[in-house]
């Protein structure tokens, strides 16, 4: 499906270029060799400025690649040791760290969820101690109409400095590179509610046959159609349901309204508990 993919970090970012350093120990070949026999391969691209923003990226360069991997450090407020992955995009009129209002970029339900499960793989493999892997909501840019996906460090200098830490999100990148398939027996959904980080989305992507890309979160409700078709029209694999976090809503009121847009645009709906 995939074949060519660019690996972007930015110069700025200390996690980001400590992951490019431990890339380039797993490209056996120049990347044009190995496209040469028909193989999947990675090239890097290196931004002067932060890669949130579509003016900071060779945008010409980018357009001959299949697949985006940005990857970059994650910064929290409660200073958090994750290891994250989410697609990007705006769902609101805020747009104050890239993209645009109301838009997301096009993203891959199947890769994000091979992307999250190798991550616990070669965290546990790397005997990587104390971070918490964790999906995020789609937020931020940049703004493409190229799958894509971010990969993080979070959120402190000791994490974007951690060796192990870089090891295992350039190897994870890697991998899926390598070893990436379509799984056309995978359900694919999109997420609606709870909060930024998706500790219950997470053990769907973890646990269960269902592949998430873009999620929703509680703060970016209510729900419009606008929203609904930014997410089924830019996630590459067609969409059998959405799922809801129950109880991740601010009331019953909110919730029905969800429910409500989906029915009329004749979109299933799953429980988290329901998901199997």
């Amino acid at each position: 499906m995939y074949k060519k993919y660019l690996i972007v970090v930015s110069r700025m970012d200390l996690a980001g270029m400590n992951i490019a350093r431990q890339l380039f120990q797993f490209r056996d070949n120049p990347f044009f060799a190995s496209m040469k026999d028909g193989g999947a391969g990675f090239d890097v691209q290196y931004c002067d400025e932060v890669i949130l923003f579509n003016s900071s990226l060779d945008m010409e360069k980018i357009e001959k690649y299949d697949f985006i991997i940005f990857a970059s450090r994650h910064q929290s407020e409660q200073h958090r040791k994750t290891l994250s992955v989410h697609a990007p995009g705006n769902w609101t009129e805020k747009a104050e760290f890239g993209g645009e209002p109301k838009r997301v970029s096009r993203a891959s339900a199947l890769f994000q969820k091979e992307l999250f499960e190798t991550l616990h793989k070669n965290v546990k493999e790397s005997k990587l101690k104390d971070f918490e892997i964790t999906m995020e909501v789609t937020h931020h840019g940049p703004l493409l109409d190229k799958p894509c996906v971010f990969i993080e460090i979070g959120s402190t200098m000791e994490e974007w400095n951690n060796r192990t830490a870089s090891f295992v999100v350039a190897k994870t990148i890697a991998d899926c590179v390598k070893n990436f398939k379509v799984n056309k027996y995978r359900e694919v959904a999109f997420g609606i509610g709870g909060p930024h980080y998706c500790p219950d989305f997470n053990k769907i992507q973890m646990k269960s046959n269902v592949a998430i890309a873009h999620v929703i979160p509680k703060y970016a409700l209510p729900l419009t159609e606008e929203m609904l078709r930014e997410a089924l029209g830019k996630t590459d694999e067609e969409i059998d349901f959405a799922v809801l976090n129950w109880k991740g809503f601010a009331n019953a009121e909110e919730r029905q309204q969800v429910i409500d847009i989906l029915d009329k645009n004749y979109i299933k709906y799953k429980k988290i508990s329901e998901v199997k």
